[in-house]
């Protein structure tokens, strides 16, 4: 039965988290939504039979459970109720100790939401306060001094200043999150870190920290486990995927899900991302990969025959060779990034996820037993459109990524697929053309 339940805020994070706690020794199922706890079926999607066991029972088999939402950029007060619920679901099967997890680049707007949540979790749990550990170096991020770091940039002078959702214009962690919480925001430094567990629970335990958001500094794993160490009594964490480096699960050697598909199932890479990780992906595998670019004016203009035309290109490439999966992307440089909507027309970002939210349903059902997505809100709309449940986390591609089994139902028969949710800002530049090699 799960002791650990995490929140997250979208669907490339929980999954994100979900590939660390594997990796740590848990046996790790991504829910969609607070609702797939709580149903009547199983982390498997499988329906109950008459005299099955109670919630609980239904989840056993499993040592952390994450709840994926969309609630990055949803309005606050919808993203606290959507956690809430997250949050007594994950009770009501047994979990205990509870986990936040958002964006290692602190993805939010003035006004949240992690603020918020992170209140309303405190509220909920009845805990007085917790700590604020966005730093994840396996990915580059990094606390110091208060000052969150991608690489070697400070936030606010790195990529994210020009997120089109939530632009990071300020690499402060305290001040980004002050206008966000009713909580007072404190800082506790590297050096008190690097004295230890003992030292760094101590300067926790000080009455300053009282009632408290307690930004942590943190740039190394060590530093992480520290941090874990000091606080594995909290009820409530707040981080990114890296605060789990310090985790000891109970199954470290049987934690990975094995894969559904077989090494000639086909395959398919839907890129959605405009971030410079994915692009400079992309750019590497138009080499190497069949692809197509969505034609934004030709969605608007007739969408299913766009989409159409998009799968046809798919099914055509399949037959000629299955083990080179097609790329269907956006964006490759900054240059294809539309910056002249028609007046009235829907947006881009919505046109692209509905588009290749619709090509992952019609490509699931031709035939695709492999799908690897770029970008958080394009794999939000592709495992919606596909009906996902759960997600059983297998092997790992890069840091914050991995394969994960799942079923799926677009058009009423299911199939069981293996997918892969990536972060527009995670995964080496050739991971498009190198993550069927983990599928084995």
């Amino acid at each position: 039965m799960p002791t650990l339940g995490a929140i997250a805020d979208d669907f490339t994070g929980a999954t994100d988290l979900a590939t660390m706690l594997v990796a740590r020794g848990f046996r790790t199922v991504v829910a969609v939504g607070a609702d797939t706890v709580s149903s009547p079926a199983g982390p498997d999607g499988a329906a109950e039979g008459t005299g099955a066991a109670d919630g609980a029972d239904r989840w056993a088999g499993t040592d952390a459970v994450v709840v994926a939402l969309k609630s990055r950029t949803a309005p606050a007060a919808e993203a606290v109720e959507d956690s809430l619920r997250a949050l007594r679901a994950l009770r009501a099967i047994g979990c205990s100790r509870f986990y936040f997890k958002y964006c290692s680049t602190f993805d939010s707007t003035p006004r949240g939401n992690i603020g918020p949540v992170t209140d309303a979790l405190l509220a909920e749990t009845g805990e007085r306060r917790t700590v604020v550990v966005p730093s994840f170096p396996a990915t580059g991020r990094t606390v110091y001094r208060g000052r969150l770091f991608v690489h070697d940039d400070l936030l606010d002078e790195s990529p994210m200043r020009h997120h089109p959702l939530t632009p990071m214009l300020d690499s402060r962690v305290d001040r980004l999150l002050r206008p966000q919480t009713a909580h007072r925001v404190t800082r506790v430094g590297l050096d008190t870190v690097r004295a230890g567990t003992a030292a760094l629970r101590a300067a926790l335990d000080d009455g300053v920290h009282a009632d408290a958001l307690v930004v942590v500094d943190a740039v190394d794993d060590e530093d992480l486990r520290t941090v874990s160490a000091a606080t594995e009594d909290f009820g409530l964490v707040t981080g990114a995927a890296g605060l789990a480096a310090g985790l000891t699960g109970p199954h470290p050697d049987q934690a990975r899900a094995r894969p559904a598909s077989q090494p000639r199932d086909p395959g398919v890479v839907l890129a959605g991302s405009a971030s410079a990780a994915t692009r400079a992906q992309v750019a590497h595998a138009l080499d190497r990969l069949p692809h197509r670019r969505l034609d934004l004016a030709r969605l608007r203009a007739d969408f299913d025959a766009a989409v159409t035309g998009l799968t046809d290109f798919v099914r055509e490439r399949w037959e000629a060779d299955p083990t080179a999966p097609p790329l269907i992307y956006a964006v490759a440089t900054s240059e294809d990034v539309e910056t002249d909507t028609p007046p009235g027309a829907e947006p881009p970002s919505s046109l692209v996820e509905r588009a290749l939210a619709a090509c992952a349903t019609a490509l699931v059902d031709a035939g695709a037993r492999r799908l690897l997505v770029a970008g958080g809100e394009t794999s939000g709309a592709v495992v919606t459109a596909l009906r996902a449940r759960t997600l059983a986390i297998g092997a790992p591609i890069a840091p914050g990524v991995a394969w994960a089994r799942t079923e799926v139902c677009p058009a009423g028969t299911p199939h069981t697929v293996d997918l892969a949710l990536k972060s527009g800002n995670f995964g080496g530049t050739d991971i498009f053309t190198q993550a069927w090699e983990q599928l084995v």
